[in-house]
């Protein structure tokens, strides 16, 4: 399909977890409670419902902005509003909504059937990774996850701003169908030492992942670089080999960071040792 007509837009996919267990009425009332949380996260910062472009998912909610609309706003005012709709909405609730939201920017096509482009397919997987999935699984007392692409997080997130807590995320890698990314992590009130260890991570904001997150492999760089674990290993610093003795003879031996012997000979050696 042709690019052509194509928009850079930010791209938000939500997602109830669970929501496979409920019966007919109680996914009535989940559907009601996810689009109240969406529909007054976006008037607390003042976007206009016309502007959006919104598909519904069954158990999810999938919406474009309008390519004005600042990103920042989502990660900010949005996301805050959305974490104290599901607070009140869940404090004594028997049945409570619990929301994974995915967040990417890209060019994003409406075709006349919906929204197509790679921005919506991550967004999309980003939500329904098997990372997102696992975090709140262990974390059973959170109601919102928020992981975002690394473009995101690096040119919106990091910049910080009203209510956004780039400090708060963690970076953690999601491999999933055709998707191998970067993403960036965050639970509101939630420190990052802690999403760290829900994650599978090695440590608090901007740390990499753990080498057996999703597939049990480091990440992938970017912007031409060399990637971790091609070519030989670098030589420590300062590390030195002394040899004493004579030493005439190597054979079958891979010796990375060799940059000569030193010949000078130590103290002799005792009776019955090597030379």
């Amino acid at each position: 399909m042709s690019s052509v007509g194509a928009v850079s837009r930010l791209v938000v996919f939500g997602d109830a977890c669970g929501s496979g267990r409920l019966g007919m009425a109680a996914k009535k009332r989940m559907r009601n409670a996810l689009y109240g949380a969406f529909d007054e996260a976006f008037a607390a910062v003042d976007i206009d419902p016309r502007g959006l472009h919104q598909e519904d998912r069954g158990d999810g909610i999938l919406t474009a902005l309008d390519p004005g609309t600042p990103s920042s706003l989502m990660v900010g005012g949005w996301l805050e509003t959305l974490y104290q709709y599901l607070r009140e909405h869940n404090e004594g609730s028997a049945q409570r909504l619990r929301l994974r939201i995915g967040m990417n920017a890209g060019p994003v096509l409406d075709d006349g059937r919906g929204l197509v482009g790679r921005a919506v397919d991550l967004a999309c997987r980003l939500c329904d990774s098997p990372t997102a999935k696992r975090v709140m699984e262990d974390a059973p007392g959170s109601d919102l996850l928020l992981i975002v692409s690394d473009w995101l997080y690096v040119n919106v997130v990091a910049e910080g701003g009203r209510q956004v807590e780039p400090e708060h995320y963690v970076r953690s890698r999601v491999r999933f169908k055709e998707t191998d990314e970067t993403a960036w992590l965050h639970i509101p009130r939630l420190s990052a030492s802690a999403l760290s260890g829900l994650a599978g991570t090695s440590g608090g904001p901007g740390q990499g992942p753990h080498p057996d997150d999703d597939g049990g492999a480091a990440p992938q760089q970017t912007g031409g670089g060399p990637t971790p674990g091609d070519g030989p290993p670098p030589p420590s610093a300062g590390r030195s080999i002394s040899v004493q003795g004579d030493f005439q003879h190597f054979e079958n031996n891979v010796i990375h960071g060799f940059t000569g012997f030193d010949k000078r000979r130590g103290p002799a050696s005792g009776p019955g040792e090597p030379a």
